[in-house]
């Protein structure tokens, strides 16, 4: 192994990307400790979330978790690709939508399709990669989507 491969990051550079590659996630079941948690950490104790006996009245018919808590664990399951690890420069925005409730016992992962690819046009060492993502659920439905952009190195020859 030469000096080149022994220190190449991880993740992939903004040239080894192609729209319409695609990735899944490994999954992820959906905890009490989820909900309580991210109920602490955020500080939205809505009874939706937190009182059962409230939420059973609700056109859920019972708790259901946080959609940005569900954002935060997509962002995480994601991660456990590796393809931004060491090569991404910065999250640069989204656009996201919340479809579906997800609950306590669900089990989600992430599917994520390149949408485009834009070379910087004043900084040659960087491309903006744009996905399309989706959390799934066991029963194959789309809870949340959207795109989320992000900066990458190019790979210097």
């Amino acid at each position: 192994m030469d000096v080149a491969e022994q220190t190449r990051q991880r993740g992939m550079y903004f040239d080894e990307f192609t729209v319409g590659q695609t990735w899944e996630s490994p999954a992820r079941t959906i905890t009490e400790a989820d909900l309580v948690l991210f109920a602490g950490i955020s500080g939205d104790y809505n009874p939706l979330h937190t009182d059962e006996e409230f939420a059973k009245a609700t056109q859920f018919g019972g708790r259901i978790f946080h959609g940005p808590g569900v954002f935060a664990i997509a962002t995480g399951l994601e991660s456990r690709l590796g393809i931004k690890e060491g090569t991404a420069i910065a999250f640069l925005g989204m656009t996201w939508n919340l479809k579906g409730a997800v609950r306590i016992g669900d089990t989600i992962h992430v599917r994520q399709v390149v949408a485009s690819l834009k070379p910087s046009s004043s900084k040659p060492d960087r491309g903006v990669v744009t996905f399309d993502v989706a959390v799934v659920t066991q029963n194959g439905e789309i809870a949340q989507d959207g795109q989320w952009v992000v900066m990458f190195k190019r790979e210097q020859a």
